[in-house]
């Protein structure tokens, strides 16, 4: 008898450990199905204004991060979590070499927050149970606020007020010249 408890002992642990291998089997699928997905990152691509655009072109470590951050676009979460660790680096990097052409207070806010966003996905990348949703979520907030870094640089070369106003009262004051000449050469003509 006391054989026979033994055996059934023996035999609810080996039907426990099926059934919880049964369901850790069915999360691995759903993980696996879940990291498979691509990201639907909606928002779009901002560009960079001509004057923006001369400065960045000659900032290598920015046209790395924007490498990076197309990619995004076209990766599943999986190809996102294994490279997680590069773009951290990449952000990092970004952050730390801005040109003085384009230093101001609100790039320098928008380079902290674009690492920011690249540390955590570092962070969600990296660990045990990693959850496909928080790197979905922050590989788009990521992408967002590398665009939202592009509208700053773009502001930094924008006219204020008072320098379009200028350039429109020069402009005002180049047609008031040329009107004149116009006026003065036609009187020529009549008097001849």
């Amino acid at each position: 008898m006391n054989k026979f408890i033994y055996l059934l002992f023996i035999l609810t642990i080996i039907s426990c450990k099926t059934d919880q291998d049964t369901d850790n089997s069915a999360r691995d699928l759903e993980d696996t199905t879940a990291f498979q997905k691509k990201l639907s990152i909606k928002d779009q691509n901002y560009a960079l204004e001509p004057e923006a655009k001369k400065f960045a072109l000659n900032w290598v470590e920015f046209i790395t991060a924007q490498n990076e951050v197309n990619k995004l676009e076209d990766a599943t979460i999986n190809e996102v979590k294994n490279n997680a660790g590069t773009i951290a680096q990449i952000m990092e990097t970004l952050k730390n070499s801005v040109p003085d052409s384009l230093k101001s207070v609100a790039v320098e806010a928008r380079l902290n927050v674009v690492n920011t966003k690249a540390q955590l996905l570092k962070q969600y990348s990296g660990r045990k149970d990693p959850d496909a949703e928080d790197i979905a979520q922050t590989s788009k907030e990521l992408h967002l606020e590398f665009n939202n870094l592009k509208l700053q640089m773009n502001e930094i070369f924008l006219k204020t007020l008072e320098e379009f106003e200028k350039e429109l009262d020069d402009f005002e004051e180049m047609e008031k010249q040329m009107d004149s000449l116009e006026t003065s050469g036609n009187d020529e003509k009549t008097v001849s």
